[in-house]
Order: C-alpha cells, then structure tokens, then sequence
C-alpha cells in the first residue's frame, strides 16, 4: 500500500499517515460488514481518499496564508508591532515559543503536534486525540517533526517579519486545541475562588487575547479569541453539582457569563467585514449562534448547518464535517445526519456519541446503545463517560418496555 501510494504522491509522510487511518478503518468496519472481496484495493482507495483530503486541507492552508499576508500588507501594519511580537520581553514569552515551534521546515500538523508537546506538555495520546488520529500515528508525526529540526540544523531564533503569517496559522491552531483540552473535563481542576475553569483553558485564553493585541490586523486572531470566549462562557454550567456533564440544550442560559458572550460577539462582527473569513470566525459564527439562541429549541440549525458547509469548504477537517452531521441531523433529519457521519474514517468517541443520539431519534435502541458504550470506552472525560452510559443504559430501559408491550 505505501509503495503504491508513494509512486502517486510526493509527500511520503502524508502516505505514512494515510496508510494507518486506513488500517484503522478497516480494523473497526471490516468485523461489522465483513471482508471486502479486494482487501488491499478497500485499503488502497481508503488511503488515496485520505491523501486527498490532506492535500484540500493544505490548499485551503496555503490560500488563508496568501490572504492574510494580502490584508496584512495593505492594512499597512507598524514595524514598531511586528517587533514587540518578536521579542521575549515585550510580551509573554510562551507565545513566542510557540510562534519559534511553527517552523517553516514542518508540515502544518506537525508544527501544531510539536506545540502542544514542547510547549503545551499535552501527551502523545492527548494531542492525537485532538487531531483524530490514532496515538501511533501522532507518535510518528512528533518523532519526524523532530527530526526534520534536526538534519536541517534549525536554531530557534527570532522569525523574520515576513514568516509571521504562515506561522500563525499553527499558532491558532495550538491554542484552540489548548483549550479544547482543557475544556474535555478529563481533568477538572478548581480553583481556591471557587471557579471550575483549568489552569490550561486560562492559559490559552490569555495567549489568544495577547494574539489579537499584537496582531490585530488579521481577523482570523479576532476570531479564535470569539470563539474561545463564546465557548468559555457556557463553562461555569457544563457541570451539575454533582460533577456530571450537562448537555447544551439541558443548560441553564441564564447562568452562562454574558459579558464573555458580548465580548466574543463583538470580536467577530468587527472581524468578519474586513477581510478573508477564515476557519476560526466560522466556528466563532456557529458558537455565536447557539449563544444567541434563548433556549435549545429555538436554535437556527439552518444556519448553523450553512456555517457548517462554509467550514468545510475553508477548513476540512473530520471535525467540520462531524459537526455538518451534527447541524443536518437537526435541520433535515437523523437519517440524513447518519448517511454524512459514514463518511468520516476515523474513529473516537465523538463520533460514537453523534451516532448514539441519531439512532435513538430513530428508534434503533439496540445500535444506539452500542455505539453509546463504545464512546465511553474510548473517552478519557470522568463525566462523559458517566453520562454516555446513563445514556445506554436509558436505550436498554427503552428496549425493554418495548420488548415487554410486544409480548
């Protein structure tokens, strides 16, 4: 398979990666539908539409990068902000880290992969997840980042002006997932006032606030910085008294923080008519539209579900096209939402809980209750798994009474 792929495609690396989501897709489809009659051609087609994915993902990259650099150009910024960004002492000095980590030499994923290790201290199997891949092939992908930096001999010294954009990019990225880790619950901290936020989601909050100070002329910092406020205001609910995870439509909106909702609001509508919309003002969008909505029912889903297609158009990723799912699942039905999750090959627990709640709307108690336990497995989330297998243990109840008014 990587031989023949290898001959197709430049990029070896990207074949390494394309090769293991393919196994692991085969390892979790071929004992529920059975062998396919062509094993290595299921594997090979598999791994050529993984490769293609990568390659929409870096075009869409590489487009963004130009934009910005055009916007950054014309909307003339100072030398005077561009040095306080390059210096340690002018500014928090981990964010200038993570700028030196998103070195040219790498691959996009591989500067965010090596970000979230050096400087972030998340695990191999924590950043993997945030990637959707498996652990092993997040391995590789640091192992090789590594030693790419070093047979090119690279120093990490100060970046010229002119790599700033393209650095960016993974900059973003990193602190995005930053917060998304801390914002999985794996490990709820508290602190001595009483608040439930971590440590971690405060950190990336801080360095996605100082992004935005010193480079205020790409939208795309507003937008990260929306779409973390947006997310962190909904934080102090997440939880019941108890520890347990509450779902969004469950959600007390009144006690959610309306000032970070404000904030966040007001970030993106002064970002979204300047320029480029990049990948972080859409899903600020979308966070937006949830925090605006006065109750679950009531949420524009058709909006949401647009949004949602924009994303995928700008940025693809198993995680826009989850939350397509997700969007269509609620505007046109759960049928309909099912037939785009069977698009995604990678597999985690997610995934799993998307297609738990589509089955039950469904009536397909069985299935659902399968794939509600097979999330619990897979998270690392304390709460999530007790609420996922309340939820499985709801399907169970359900297939009983019905067994029971049938007999």
């Amino acid at each position: 398979m990587l031989g023949a792929l290898a001959r197709r495609h430049d990029n070896f690396t990207d074949c390494e990666d394309a090769v293991q989501l393919a196994l692991v897709a085969a390892s979790e489809q071929w004992p529920r539908d059975g062998l396919p009659t062509n094993p290595t051609g299921w594997l090979t087609r598999v791994a050529a539409r993984r490769l293609v994915d990568l390659a929409r993902a870096d075009a869409s990259r590489r487009s963004r990068e130009e934009k910005a650099a055009r916007l950054d150009a014309a909307a003339g910024s100072s030398a005077a902000a561009e040095d306080e960004f390059l210096s340690c002492d002018a500014h928090d000095a981990t964010l200038l880290l993570l700028v030196l980590c998103a070195h040219p030499a790498l691959t996009p994923s591989s500067q965010v992969a090596l970000m979230l290790r050096a400087v972030g201290g998340l695990t191999t199997r924590e950043i993997a997840e945030g990637f959707f891949v498996p652990e092993a092939t997040m391995a590789q992908r640091i192992s090789r980042a590594k030693a790419t930096l070093r047979d090119a001999g690279v120093r990490f010294e100060s970046p010229a002006r002119s790599d700033l954009p393209i650095r960016l990019h993974g900059v973003r990225h990193a602190i995005a997932l930053l917060y998304t880790h801390a914002h999985s619950l794996r490990e709820q901290a508290h602190d001595l006032d009483g608040g439930s936020e971590s440590l971690l989601a405060k950190t990336a909050l801080r360095l996605a606030r100082e992004l935005h100070r010193i480079a205020p002329a790409d939208p795309e910092n507003a937008g990260l910085l929306a779409l973390l406020l947006l997310t962190h205001a909904r934080a102090p609910v997440r939880l019941n008294p108890a520890g347990d995870l509450v779902p969004l439509e469950e959600q007390d909106r009144r006690l959610w923080n309306h000032e970070c909702i404000a904030e966040g609001i007001a970030l993106l509508e002064q970002a979204l008519p300047v320029g480029y919309v990049g990948s972080f003002q859409l899903q600020a969008a979308i966070a937006a539209v949830h925090a605006e909505a006065p109750s679950g029912p009531s949420t524009d889903w058709a909006q949401i579900l647009v949004l949602y297609g924009m994303l995928e158009q700008v940025d693809p990723s198993p995680a826009a096209t989850l939350g397509r799912a997700i969007a269509t699942a609620e505007a046109v039905g759960p049928d309909a939402g099912l037939d785009i999750l069977a698009q995604l090959q990678e597999t985690n627990h997610r995934r799993h809980a998307v297609a738990g709640h589509m089955l039950t709307r469904l009536g397909r108690t069985d299935e659902a209750r399968a794939e509600f336990l097979r999330a619990a497995e897979l998270t690392r989330s304390i709460p999530e798994q007790r609420y996922l297998n309340r939820l499985a243990a709801t399907c169970s109840s359900s297939a009983g009474t019905d067994d029971a008014m049938s007999s």
